[in-house]
């Protein structure tokens, strides 16, 4: 079924959403919260607004389908799913745990995970199959596709894409999480992949471009792409991009303090080149690295845009975390 929820309640379920991607990755001590958080409004619009599914039957034939490709950012796929009602919310606290149902990487033993990840860039592929599957079936499902911009340097994502294009897929719908960040670096530091949207159009790919945490656009940009004749790619932009320039014209110390205040424990302190975080389960390092980007080391772990993600968001309101 599909929900059709309201822009108000989306906005409660992203926060939700947002807060046991936190402590999931804070509780196991390791993941990739940065590349979650900004996904949140858009698997929050699909399985609440734009998906048919059925949380009380992951295996119906009919249902829409979501591929995580990026699999890595999975604590934004899992809290989504435990929000839908796939599986208990008690359950995210075993995440990356042995025996749990959660890893590190999305697994199909998960219920409501359609692929097993880990490899970036073979998400469209499976996506090509699972939209083909469904037209020889005569099934009138979506496709759904979640890409990294950094796995788009995947020679194995153009090789889909041309496919898509020549099998007339118009029941799959990709979207690129353009961040600009991927693994440690910016995206064009690695490979330049402008002009993204036009190689996409070169491959017979309808485009939109929207800001990523916009609710709006992307019900409007979702709805607009399930009407389309050909493949379609949205581009979820306006993710790190605010953040860092919030971040470039915040004095670090004012910054540090700010995030103090939203993580709610613990004294701030100086130490060298660092500020420490303590009585916090264990201590939480910020350095500066590059004057751009802080980067929270714990348990030799780095999250990236985590606290940047949550002061855009919350907007400076820590009431509800």
């Amino acid at each position: 079924m599909t929900h059709n929820i309201n822009i108000a309640e989306l906005t409660e379920i992203s926060k939700r959403i947002r807060k046991n991607i936190l402590a999931m990755t804070h509780t196991a001590g390791s993941g990739h919260p940065g590349g979650s958080l900004s996904s949140v409004e858009i698997l929050a619009t699909l399985y609440f607004n734009i998906m048919d599914h059925k949380p009380e039957n992951p295996k119906w034939n009919r249902r829409d389908k979501f591929i995580l490709s990026k699999a890595h950012a999975c604590p934004v796929l899992y809290a989504t799913l435990s929000e839908a009602g796939y599986f208990p919310e008690n359950e995210l606290k075993t995440f990356r745990q042995i025996n749990s149902r959660i890893q590190g990487h999305s697994h199909i033993k998960t219920p409501g995970v359609e692929m097993s990840g880990g490899s970036l860039g073979q998400g469209l592929s499976f996506g090509v199959g699972a939209a083909i599957s469904a037209k020889l079936d005569n099934l009138k499902s979506k496709t759904f596709v979640l890409l990294g911009d950094g796995e788009c340097d995947e020679g194995q994502i153009w090789e889909a894409a041309m496919s898509a294009s020549h099998h007339k897929l118009n029941n799959l719908i990709a979207i690129v999480d353009r961040n600009q960040i991927q693994n440690d670096r910016f995206t064009d530091e690695v490979m330049t992949l402008e002009p993204f949207e036009d190689k996409w159009k070169a491959f017979g790919w309808k485009t939109l471009k929207v800001d990523g945490h916009s609710l709006r656009e992307l019900i409007d940009a979702f709805n607009l792409a399930i009407n389309q004749t050909i493949p379609k790619v949205t581009f979820q932009y306006i993710v790190y991009q605010r953040k860092t320039s919030m971040l470039q014209n915040t004095d670090e110390l004012q910054y540090l303090n700010l995030l103090t205040t939203i993580l709610r424990k613990g004294n701030l302190r100086k130490t060298r080149n660092a500020y420490t975080i303590s009585n916090f389960g264990h201590k939480l390092t910020f350095s500066i690295r590059n004057n751009v980007s802080p980067l929270l080391t714990t348990k030799k772990v780095y999250f990236k845009g985590v606290f940047e993600e949550l002061l855009w968001f919350l907007k400076g309101d820590t009431n509800d975390l």
